[in-house]
């Protein structure tokens, strides 16, 4: 999902990607990771597209890439719809509140999970 920003969503993919399905080496995800960081653009939308391409070619990763941004667009959208509907009621800002804190958690086990693999010397 969306929430987190690049660094939240990079560290789900090589979760889900490097570490429980095994579809792709560490350092293979790290040199992709380097390569999309350079290129312009969103990077976590583009390492999950060259990681479809990489498994199923082109329609991986057209497949990939559709799929990287409908979760992210359902959950903001029914977010969205709860907030308008219900936006003065005290129950929903806390919620907002606690998910604030949730997505500053998933961004700091992030930086520190790639970054504690990607840095390995001083």
């Amino acid at each position: 999902l969306s929430f987190g920003g690049p660094a939240g969503q990079i560290a789900v993919m090589h979760r889900i990607v490097v570490e429980e399905k095994r579809w792709i080496g560490e350092s293979r995800f790290l040199h992709a990771l380097n390569y999309c960081m350079l290129l312009p653009g969103p990077e976590a939308q583009q390492l999950a597209v060259y990681i479809g391409w990489l498994m199923h070619r082109t329609l991986g990763g057209l497949i990939a890439g559709l799929l990287f941004i409908l979760p992210g667009f359902l959950a903001i959208l029914a977010l969205s719809y709860v907030y308008v509907v219900f936006g003065d009621a005290s129950v929903v800002e806390g919620l907002f509140f606690g998910l604030k804190a949730a997505v500053l958690a998933v961004v700091v086990q992030a930086v520190f999970r790639i970054g504690s693999r990607a840095l390995v010397n001083p």
